[in-house]
């Protein structure tokens, strides 16, 4: 038996349902949400009464420490956003690629890593050479394909939401310094689920939502910023982002030397005292042993599934398949019919691009991928 590695009693939805939805809305633990509840009724509710202008400064600095263990990277590199679009549309005025380069992006990748650049193109400012990301293929391969002394930019996901696909970002790393490029991945469908090296990337950004696989709510992300970056100042600048930002000094531009300098503002203190508690207990339990549990649930769904007809989008022996993402479809079957099907009895998934897409966390079981396969029966 395949046991959960949380207390799946921290997770009241698991009583009545078989979870297994985590890449869309990710479920929240009980350890994260009762640390909100504390915010909210030992600060928040008193205002300044118990958190002190310094006090409010100083409050980002657990998160950012233990994002910091996460990505593998320093905490001065560490910004804190409202959301993982917000940084991710400002990277264009950051990086100002040469008029007429071309952009490298994945066709089918997630809308709020292409569109900053789709609006560069509209402006004639870039070309953008869209990837396609086919099962017959490795996408790693087609990316370093279409990389050339052109390319400026290459902007991906590190595992692509819809279909698990993983990129190697060492080997596009590689690629992409061979031709003074610039790097931008969004790890939102990686970071907590496996382990990822961001020093060894030598990535521009790397950037994560942090109510996914993280275990967070929404209201907060993470980025981890290169010291290239850092050099300059944010398009979108905010009071929260200088040095001391309770000086109010309306007259200034100085702006925080590390990371700080891209918070714009007040943000959800709320959504930080979970998403930090929720890394915290991550980390504890160990993100190889996360990896390692969805590699057995992942194996087992595949195994039985294919059974009955359902494929994956690639083989557990293809070295881009995920474990944490299983995209499976069956050539017989309605996929948005077997969606409201499974609803029905309960087994939360999701359709994407014509396939089911099964997120595994570190919350199922064995007793969850066994429910599915039943009901795929």
């Amino acid at each position: 038996m395949i046991s959960s590695l949380f207390d799946r009693q921290d997770y009241p939805t698991l009583s009545e349902n078989y979870y297994l939805n985590q890449a869309s809305l990710g479920l929240i633990g009980s350890p994260a949400v009762h640390k909100m509840h504390k915010f909210i009724d030992d600060y928040a509710r008193h205002g300044n009464c118990h958190m002190s202008d310094k006090d409010e400064v100083a409050y980002l600095d657990s998160l950012r420490s233990v994002g910091a263990k996460l990505f593998a990277c320093p905490a001065s590199h560490v910004a804190i956003v409202a959301g993982a679009s917000d940084i991710l549309a400002q990277l264009p005025a950051m990086i100002r690629p040469p008029t007429g380069s071309t952009i490298v992006a994945v066709a089918s990748d997630f809308p709020a890593i292409t569109r900053p650049w789709l609006r560069q193109q509209n402006l004639h400012k870039c070309q953008i050479h869209f990837v396609e990301d086919s099962p017959s293929k490795d996408l790693t391969d087609a990316l370093i394909e279409a990389i050339d002394e052109d390319t400026s930019v290459v902007a991906i996901s590190s595992v692509q939401y819809a279909t698990g696909t993983t990129v190697d970002i060492h080997r596009i790393s590689k690629a992409v310094s061979e031709v003074d490029a610039r790097l931008i991945v969004d790890v939102t469908q990686e970071l907590g689920a496996r382990s990822v090296d961001v020093g060894d990337w030598n990535a521009d950004a790397v950037v994560c939502s942090g109510y996914k696989w993280l275990g967070g709510h929404g209201g907060v992300a993470l980025a981890a910023m290169s010291p290239r970056l850092l050099e300059n100042a944010p398009p979108m600048t905010g009071w929260m982002g200088a040095p001391e930002p309770f000086n109010f000094d309306a007259k200034s531009l100085r702006l925080a030397k590390d990371a700080r300098r891209y918070t714009q503002s007040t943000m959800s203190y709320v959504s930080i005292a979970c998403l930090t508690t929720a890394i915290e207990q991550l980390l504890t339990c160990g993100i190889q042993n996360i990896e390692n549990h969805a590699d057995k649930l992942a194996n087992l769904l595949i195994e039985k599934a294919a059974e009955i007809g359902w494929i994956p989008y690639r083989s557990p022996d293809d070295s881009t398949a995920c474990s944490h993402i299983v995209s499976l479809y069956h050539a017989e079957q309605s996929i948005e019919e077997t969606i409201k099907a499974l609803a029905i009895r309960k087994i939360i998934c999701s359709s994407r691009s014509g396939r089911i897409r099964v997120s595994i966390a570190p919350y199922n079981d064995e007793n969850d991928i066994n429910t599915l396969i039943q009901a795929l029966k």
